[in-house]
């Protein structure tokens, strides 16, 4: 089972979501990990898109600035997309 994390990195990269990634490793779910060299846009990468598809659930950590990035909104938008069209957290139980 693959997980995909949507987060805000300079919100909770080294807090929150770093303790989150290091339990669903400990639990045996493989998270997708980001990592600095993915290049910031206005669009969202390729490279997560192709992560969102492949994951059977996302997990969407909420802060007080995830809003107000475009990136973090796209990936949500995607996230959505794959829950109506190919079942995306159907049955991921923890």
């Amino acid at each position: 089972m693959i997980c995909f994390r949507s987060f805000r990195g300079e919100d909770t990269r080294n807090s929150f979501t770093a303790h989150l990634y290091k339990e669903l490793c400990t639990k045996g779910i493989n998270t997708f990990i980001d990592n600095d060299k993915l290049e910031r846009g206005d669009v969202i990468a390729s490279a997560l898109v192709a992560a969102i598809e492949n994951c059977k659930f996302s997990v969407i950590v909420l802060s007080e600035n995830y809003a107000s990035s475009r990136w973090c909104l796209e990936e949500l938008v995607k996230i959505l997309e794959c829950m109506r069209t190919k079942g995306h957290g159907e049955g991921a139980d923890l």
